[in-house]
């Protein structure tokens, strides 16, 4: 089991063991391999995502490439003055600089941004949201419940459908009212259209309560720079950090593993000291990231920082790709495999980023449901059917694994 397997002698023993537990024959072949070999496939390892979801978080969202040498680095130290030093301070430095903030600071995610924020600056006191941002989102992160947590109270602002202005300004006139923030939250993977209407936030900037833009996706400025035409129409409405703190928020907070294309990571960023008190609030400590996160976090802010982000991020050179050079790829593909189509299809960029909008793409397809066939690939190849056959999404697929596709597409 454990030559054919390649696993280490004690995880077979256990297998085993489960094995004659369940009445099973421990070593008979060629069962105990099946064991052994259904076992390794629920170990973490690399897949080809071919569903054209760019950032698919059952698949780790945004694709990082990341090598880390096998040596110390100054994560608390100051090579200046030989004492320790701050975590944040560079990476933090880094991502103001993107942001045009005067602060920032890093946490493990999204959720854990938002948490901090609310249980830093908001502990006891109320926190209006409205009604149609008070969402749940994937894995059952819940505005209420994060506030509920936090400490803050949440007090519901307007209709589901419809909040203004004067929904805040009469909020914040009642009697009792000991209002702290205004958390504006981007709704994520899910869209309310028809008879609609929402407070942006420089009209929310007026009232004097400091507001918080949780814009969840991470994209860091809406005229993306780093991309050498106009901004991709897929992102039109998008909220951007640069331009909701130009427009009066306080603090803007996004997850790193998004549109910026790094590692799970939560962003802080706005007025230093809201990050300041941020940084002093206990569970900051229980929230850090580490070292790893840390130092692909400083790489990716220099690559935005520098205009190479779309060359070198992964997630936008899969957004960006044009459509002729999906073409010609597919084109390829199914030369070499010798089976399926070339058709034209539609990516998403995935992780409630952008909801609702789709991105020109070009898959390969191939009659019948093959998704199983494809898992078992190796790599494992991780597709999508459609109208009774199976697509193979080429945005979604970096260039260098096509020869992987046109195998295990002969294969079948």
């Amino acid at each position: 089991m454990a030559a054919a397997s390649d696993l280490p002698h004690a995880v077979c023993v256990e297998l085993a063991r489960a094995a004659v537990a369940n009445g099973a024959q421990a070593y008979a072949e060629p069962a105990a391999v099946e064991r052994a070999l259904q076992f390794r496939r629920t170990l973490l390892s690399p897949v080809i995502n071919a569903t054209g979801v760019l950032l698919h978080t059952n698949l780790g969202r945004a694709p990082l490439a990341f090598a880390h040498p096998p040596q110390a680095i100054n994560v608390e130290f100051d090579l200046s003055s030989g004492e320790r030093g701050s975590r944040q301070q560079a990476v933090g430095g880094l991502l103001a600089t993107l942001c045009a903030a005067e602060a920032a600071m890093v946490v493990n995610n999204g959720a854990a941004a938002v948490l901090l924020v609310l249980a830093a600056l908001a502990d006891g006191r109320q926190v209006l949201v409205s009604r149609g941002e008070s969402v749940e989102i994937g894995g059952g992160f819940r505005v209420p419940d994060v506030m509920e947590q936090s400490g803050a109270q949440l007090v519901d602002v307007g209709t589901t459908n419809r909040t203004r202005l004067g929904d805040y300004s009469k909020a914040l006139a009642r009697k009792a009212a000991d209002v702290a923030l205004i958390l504006k939250v981007h709704p994520s993977n899910y869209r309310i259209e028809g008879f609609v209407e929402d407070t942006p936030v420089a009209q929310l900037a007026t009232l004097d309560v400091p507001v918080v833009a949780d814009i969840g996706s991470g994209l860091i400025d809406a005229n993306c720079p780093w991309l050498s035409g106009p901004p991709p129409a897929w992102l039109a409405g998008e909220p951007a950090a640069r331009q909701s703190l130009a427009a009066g928020a306080a603090l803007v907070t996004f997850s790193g593993d998004k549109l910026l294309g790094g590692p799970q990571a939560g962003i802080i960023a706005g007025r230093a000291d809201l990050v300041s008190a941020c940084m002093r609030h206990p569970l900051a400590r229980a929230l850090r990231p580490g070292g790893h996160v840390l130092f692909a976090l400083q790489q990716l802010a220099l690559s935005y920082l520098d205009r190479t982000a779309a060359t070198v991020v992964p997630f936008w050179q899969m957004a960006s790709s044009s459509i002729d050079d999906l073409a010609v790829r597919a084109h390829r593909l199914v030369s070499a495999a010798g089976i399926g189509e070339v058709v034209a299809s539609e990516a998403i960029p995935g992780a409630g980023s952008a909801p609702g909008t789709v991105i020109p793409s070009v898959a390969v397809s191939v009659a019948g449901d093959r998704l199983a066939g494809l898992r078992a690939a190796v790599p494992p190849i991780i597709a999508r059917t459609r109208d009774g056959a199976t697509l193979l999404d080429l945005r979604s697929v970096h260039p260098s694994d096509d020869g992987h596709l046109a195998a295990a597409l002969a294969a079948l």
